[in-house]
């Protein structure tokens, strides 16, 4: 059973690890804090430390490192998020400030985190199953290809060129704008697909049959980007910071790299960390194996969106500063709310 002081010495070895990199022995702690106990004392609360496997020796060196069993008790009950700076909240609302669309939004929001943090950020879109398309609009680029902009609810946007079997013009356009607005305007993205299959094909003969013609190919374009809607999305930066941090890692950085390309094994484990009261989240090191990512922690802090909640966070060593990244991903997180809180109201 570790007693209440060693707890706080395994709080004093994780921030000198972290700020020096290097294993931290009981004399350092001695010179470093305040305890008003000898170094002998020291030694016996870190040998119970290591006898917890909270922390470890890496080689021959007195020094002693944290374990991720030792950095996952730190986070849990010793942990004291810094405040954020007068300065970096000023930088944050002001790089998150006027964005052009929700696309530029989460672009602003993991350049800044990173900027902040000096990880790799990332951020998951806001679902859109629930959303519900407000405006189709059809623009002609070409006699045969017109330019498909579906907007939803909660500020999802597309584009997408469409390629007609046969020439339109001005008055074909707006026959097909309003038959397709009458089917998925004011629909959920999650069953505006199923209204596009109801379309009636016309007797042969009919002057309709033109314009279903052109119909046709419309609505495979739509449903495709409605399918794009439904689907979970993640925007990151900082992934050259693995680059230049890689010496923290204890092996290799490939899975992250993997991870980062192919980012759906960052969004599942995004989506299955379980978060406490305050909607923070971490999962360290070896809490990582089911995803392949041992080397690497995860802080996240969730924001509100469109009636559910999404996260936004940082991946990097598990040798990090763990009060100050939950502490930036926090106050992101909590600008990022305001910013579509306001954006849904102001619609």
């Amino acid at each position: 059973m570790v007693t209440e002081r060693g707890l706080q010495v395994l709080r004093a070895i994780v921030q000198d690890y972290v700020e020096s990199h290097e294993p931290v022995g009981s004399r350092s702690i001695v010179e470093r804090h305040a305890f008003g106990v000898s170094a002998a004392t020291i030694r016996n609360d870190m040998a119970q430390l290591e006898d917890e496997e909270l922390i470890v020796a890496p080689h021959t060196s007195s020094g002693r490192v944290p374990t991720d069993k030792g950095y996952r008790v730190f986070v849990n009950h010793l942990a004291q998020l810094r405040p954020l700076s007068a300065a970096q909240r000023s930088a944050i609302e002001t790089f998150l400030a006027d964005p052009s669309d929700l696309d530029d939004l989460m672009a602003r929001t993991v350049r800044v985190l990173t900027q902040l943090t000096g990880q790799v950020a990332l951020a998951q879109y806001p679902s859109f199953a629930r959303a519900h398309i407000t405006h189709v609009e059809l623009v002609a680029i070409a006699p045969n290809r017109l330019l498909v902009i579906l907007v939803t609810d909660t500020g999802g946007v597309s584009q997408r060129i469409a390629h007609l079997p046969i020439d339109v013009d001005d008055e074909d356009v707006a026959v097909l704008r309003a038959r397709l607005a009458a089917l998925v305007t004011g629909r959920a993205v999650s069953d505006a697909a199923d209204r596009l299959q109801s379309l009636a094909v016309p007797e042969e003969g009919s002057p309709a049959v033109r314009i279903h013609a052109a119909l046709a190919p419309l609505t495979v374009v739509i449903a495709e980007e409605l399918d794009e809607f439904r689907q979970d999305r993640l925007v990151m930066a900082g992934a050259a910071t693995l680059a230049r941090r890689e010496q923290d890692f204890r092996g290799s950085i490939h899975p992250l790299l993997e991870a980062i390309e192919e980012q759906v094994t960052l969004l599942r484990l995004m989506s299955e960390m379980v978060t406490d009261e305050h909607g923070l989240a971490t999962s360290i090191g070896s809490e990582n194996a089911p995803f392949g990512l041992t080397e690497a922690s995860i802080v996240a802090s969730n924001y509100a969106a469109s009636g559910g909640t999404a996260r936004v966070g940082v991946m990097g060593p598990t040798r990090m500063d763990y009060p100050s990244n939950l502490a930036a991903a926090r106050a992101v997180a909590r600008y990022l709310t305001r910013m579509l809180e306001e954006d849904e109201a102001s619609r």
